[in-house]
């Protein structure tokens, strides 16, 4: 496996030069500045990605003031005591994309948030999580929230702004390249391997996941 410094500048041969993979690299939200966002925005963003995965993102993009409305909101508590006449009413909504099985995520996502509202709130938990045990909160997302488990949680987790690595097509690549796995990884066994290389790299660079998963995609 190579250092995080080889793979940096295999990734900054390609795009440039160092300045320039610096100033493509995200820095990530912090804990307290992810416990402060409200969990309407949560499940916002949890919905965003489930409709988004197998789908062209930007209709989702062009109907998200729909989606915005038809979810009042994403109100936790209004989403999460959906009635079948409330579904009913969104599987007919031409405001939306009209997939019953997503939509019924809505409600059940809305559920899990309020079970994290006994462990301190969604943006302690799911902010707060260690990045050192990252594939630990990817499990429990897959677990206990409704589609989140694959790129929907990872790319929910990107996108709230939580320090994170995705496993993309470019990032296993590298990962395979560096001999940490074999193709996409799926058990748990493959993800604590994932884990393991990239405590490694933020030992040896001071860096957040998600600056690292950025250059590992970057390298390819």
């Amino acid at each position: 496996m190579r250092s995080f410094d080889e793979i940096f500048t295999i990734a900054a041969g390609r795009k440039g030069g160092p300045d320039a993979l610096e100033a493509l690299l995200e820095t990530p939200r912090t804990p307290a500045e992810l416990a402060a966002i409200p969990e309407d925005r949560w499940l916002a963003q949890f919905t965003k990605s489930i409709f988004q995965a197998g789908f062209n993102w930007k209709v989702i993009e062009n109907k998200w003031e729909g989606f915005e409305t038809a979810f009042d909101g994403f109100d936790v508590g209004r989403c999460a005591f959906m009635d079948d006449d409330k579904f009913d009413a969104l599987v007919a909504d031409k405001s939306i994309v009209r997939n019953p099985i997503k939509i019924a995520t809505v409600r059940d996502n809305a559920a899990f948030l309020l079970e994290l509202r006994d462990e301190g709130g969604a943006g302690r938990v799911l902010g707060g999580w260690p990045s050192e045990d990252y594939a630990a909160l990817l499990d429990m997302l897959k677990k206990r929230g409704s589609h989140l488990g694959g790129n929907a949680g990872q790319y929910a987790m990107r996108f709230m702004g939580r320090d994170s690595y995705i496993m993309s097509r470019d990032v296993v690549a590298r990962l395979v390249a560096e001999g940490i796995i074999d193709k996409q990884p799926s058990s748990k066994t493959a993800m604590k391997a994932v884990q393991a290389a990239f405590n490694t790299w933020m030992e040896q660079s001071g860096r957040s996941l998600t600056e690292i998963s950025r250059v590992l995609a970057m390298s390819v």
